[in-house]
Formats: C-alpha cells, structure tokens, sequence
C-alpha cells in the first residue's frame, strides 16, 4: 500500500544481544518486504531515551514558557514524538520485559502519545480513543513465563499494560507476537525466538 507510513520503536538496552530488537525488525522488515514503498520512522529509546516527565513539562503543555533551553529542547522532542506517531498508520513496539513491566523508556515514550484532545478526549460520556484507526503490533519478549496457567500469571504486567494503554486510545485490536521464557535455558530461548520470527514473517501485509 503506498503512502503508508511505518513508525518503529525499540526499547530495549542490550543492543544487539536483544531478542525484542530482532523480532521488532523481523516484523518491520516482512512489512516491507510485503509493502515495498512502506515509509519507515525508526525510533531507539533504548540507546536515546526520552528524559521522564517533570512539572516543567506539564507547565509548558499549560502554556509556560520554557525557562531553560535544555527544557526548550525537551519540549520539541516530546512534540516530535507525538507527531511521529500521529503520523503512523503502523507502529512496531520492541517491548522487553524488565521487573515484571516496561523499560522506564518504554513508559517515558508513552507518556508522550498519550497526551488529551491528541489521542484520547474526555467528554460526558466518558473517555474516548482517538487513535483507533493505527495497526500497532508490539513484539515482547520476556525471561519467564507469565501465563494465566502459571504460578507467575500475577506478576505480568506489561502485556496486561500495553493492551490496556493502547485500548484506552482506542486500539482495540493490538497484535502481539511473544517470546517467553528466554532466560530459562538455551534451548528455550532458541524456541522462543524461531516461533516468534515464524509469527513475524507470517503477518499479514502492511
């Protein structure tokens, strides 16, 4: 589908011992292949994350003057981020597990795109998305297994996380490809990986 613009997001901190960075660039790299004019916007917050949010933050959104050009800086960056992802019709999120939840990065970027009257509006009839019409597919990868049939199901907190963030948008239909388990032992995470890149070449074109 020419026109299509694709934004692609990594998170993770290991560079290239990431498993989260190679399926999110299988997925990227199968749309592509499938799409060949598919524009590409790619994003590392692993490598150069966003700084977090502070009351200069959400003065400036109130119409403060930046009292700083570092905070001048910031405030562009953030709005770059949110025009990057209002301009996507995809979005590809690599999301490692870390602590039971997202990178701090991960959280740092959302905090970004969730920003009212952009992706989501308050009304008498309660909140609504307003991002519902974006693919996103979020690769995650995590070292145990959290399963609802697991002892461990209580402490997954980042599929639950992004499936409720992204609902809250309005992206109801979030496509997820995982890879669990990876820190167990080699084998498990030469199984995790080969079923996840068999679930990344096997999506459905751009």
């Amino acid at each position: 589908m020419s026109g299509t613009k694709l934004l692609h997001i990594d998170a993770s901190i290991l560079g290239g011992n990431s498993v989260s960075r190679q399926l999110s660039a299988a997925v990227v790299d199968r749309l592509h292949k499938a799409s060949p004019r598919l524009n590409v916007t790619y994003r590392d917050i692993g490598s150069a994350p966003l700084s977090h949010l502070s009351g200069a933050h959400l003065a400036a959104a109130h119409g403060a003057v930046p009292e700083t050009v570092a905070m001048e800086q910031d405030i562009s960056a953030s709005q770059a981020v949110l025009d990057e992802f209002l301009a996507a019709d995809i979005v590809v999120i690599g999301a490692p597990m870390y602590n039971f939840t997202i990178p701090s990065q991960l959280k740092a970027w959302i905090d970004r795109i969730l920003v009212a009257g952009k992706t989501f509006s308050y009304s008498e009839k309660g909140v609504q998305g307003l991002a519902g019409g974006k693919r996103v597919i979020v690769v995650v990868s995590r070292g145990g297994f959290y399963g609802a049939d697991t002892p461990f199901a209580a402490g997954e907190h980042l599929e639950t996380y992004l499936r409720w963030v992204f609902g809250f948008i309005g992206v109801t239909d979030l496509e997820i490809i995982s890879a669990d388990g990876i820190q167990i032992s080699p084998e498990q995470r030469e199984k995790a990986l080969s079923a996840a890149l068999q679930a990344a070449t096997s999506l459905r074109a751009a």
